[in-house]
């Protein structure tokens, strides 16, 4: 597989650190609202979250670990 490749210099140390922190918090940022807008989407379209609900339960039942 390819690294993905970095705009700024690995080697700085702490520019490094403050660039993997934002991430992190731009990546917890996200993943906070996709979690609300999925609680959100369930709420306004029940029958369709029941299929998918359903649907996530037949593909946990057929995958094997």
């Amino acid at each position: 597989m390819h690294e993905p490749q970095r705009t700024e210099d690995t080697a700085g140390g702490d520019a490094a650190d403050e660039s993997e922190a934002a991430r992190r918090r731009r990546r917890a940022q996200f993943l906070r609202e996709l979690h609300e807008a999925k609680e959100l989407r369930n709420r306004v379209q029940p029958r369709r979250a029941r299929a998918e609900r359903m649907r996530q339960a037949v593909r946990m039942r057929t995958f094997r670990w």
